[in-house]
């Protein structure tokens, strides 16, 4: 599939009518753990072009780009209120997120299995461990306040279980920031990498950020509040691995490009025949958007989009699906592992006053007691054990156990 090849109307013919605004949202009890997935990354993914844009707006001057931007820029906004409201309105707070934070584990997963460049491998595999125990601590949040089985919800497609435990990834700022990929020499999978996980999980940042202070109690107040300032911490180290050095205009093709790779790969792997139109319709209009933006990169860069994206052809398309046996080998051998500097360090071999431990002890003030481990040790109250669903033992020794918490892994030298 080839975009550039593909019919499209005129950009001034792409806007929706406003009673297409509401779609008839999925069935949250029979509808795929992965189409609601599908439909979390593409909200995100319009999020992240709308600001996009607005960024760009703002560092212009150039009227007929600027006149672009604005037309595009609605379009993508009727995408974005589009797929927001596919969420049905008694899906509650904690069970989107349990949909947030499968999405992280799997398209985080996914998205490493067919990487070949090794700084991202790295990057992604060391926050999917991050996600994971999100997911698990999310899971005993909901167990307790609802009373439901979180793998009911993920379809038993994703393990829940403990991963880095949260309160061993508050770390030094600095340390989120990785070396950035070269636009020039970068595969145009990679690129697209980087573009996909930065928006998704800039809009799992988002969710939480704006979500805790409608949870119903103190403990899942904190808990948002405080995987929250975890997410931040990743869409620092995801976005540092974009090229800085291109252009807006270069940036704008490549976003809308990934844009038409990731609605084609919904469209091609939806079951919902509903959603599947949509899909559809979307990567239609940003077929329209993608020869728009390279249109005026050749207008006034002097620049074909073929500098940027190559031939055009799609690369592997994403398939949103399960990765436990990936999920469990990363988890064996990296789960001990930290940031410092531009790379990653065994915990236990960081010097004792490496920043890592004196943000720890600022941030926490040397209290183990933090919402994620909070969540653990009430759900081990009420139910003798915390809520987990795994196929077999967990890979790492120390974190097999179901009446105690485990806060020291990855965190101290002991």
């Amino acid at each position: 599939m080839n975009p550039f090849e593909e019919r499209c109307k005129s950009l001034e013919n792409n806007f929706l009518p406003l009673k297409k605004l509401y779609p008839k949202s999925y069935n949250k009890d029979n509808t795929s753990p992965y189409t609601k997935t599908r439909v979390i990354l593409m909200n995100g993914t319009e999020f992240e072009s709308c600001w996009f844009m607005h960024q760009l707006a703002r560092h212009c001057d150039e009227p007929e780009i600027l006149s672009e931007l604005s037309v595009v820029r609605r379009q993508e906004q009727q995408q974005q209120k589009r797929l927001s409201c596919l969420k049905p309105i008694n899906e509650s707070i904690l069970e989107t997120t349990i949909a947030y934070e499968q999405l992280a584990v799997d398209l985080t997963a996914e998205l490493a299995r067919n990487e070949t460049d090794e700084n991202n491998i790295k990057a992604l595999n060391f926050a999917l461990l991050e996600d994971f125990d999100h997911l698990y601590r999310f899971a005993n949040l909901l167990k307790m306040d609802k009373g439901e089985d979180a793998d009911v919800l993920v379809g038993k497609f994703t393990e829940i279980m403990p991963g880095r435990p949260t309160i061993a990834e508050h770390r030094f700022p600095a340390d989120e920031i990785k070396p950035h990929i070269d636009c020039q020499t970068a595969d145009l999978y990679t690129k697209m990498v980087v573009n996909t996980i930065t928006a998704a999980e800039q809009q799992t940042m988002n969710y939480y950020m704006n979500i805790a202070q409608w949870y119903k109690n103190d403990l899942g107040r904190k808990l948002y509040a405080e995987i929250g300032m975890i997410e931040e911490a990743h869409v620092t180290q995801y976005e540092s691995l974009k090229d800085p050095n291109s252009s807006w205009l270069e940036m704008w093709v490549m976003h809308e490009y990934t844009e038409c790779w990731l609605y084609w790969s919904m469209y091609e792997d939806e079951s919902d025949e509903n959603i599947k139109k949509i899909w559809l319709e979307h990567f239609k209009m940003e077929v329209s958007h993608l020869k728009t933006a390279a249109a005026l990169l050749k207008k006034y860069e002097h620049r074909a989009a073929e500098d940027v994206i190559g031939g055009g052809n799609f690369p592997k398309l994403l398939k949103l699906g399960s990765n436990k046996e990936y999920i469990r080998k990363v988890l064996k051998d990296t789960i001990t592992l930290t940031m410092e500097g531009e790379g990653y360090s065994e915990l236990s071999r960081l010097p004792d006053d490496h920043r890592y431990f004196s943000f720890q002890e600022k941030f926490l003030s040397g209290d183990t007691k933090t919402p994620s481990h909070m969540v653990i040790e009430k759900a081990i109250k009420s139910f003798g054990k915390d809520y987990r669903y795994q196929d077999s033992e967990h890979p790492v020794k120390s974190l097999r156990t179901r009446d105690s918490d485990n806060v020291e892994l990855a965190r101290t030298k002991n």
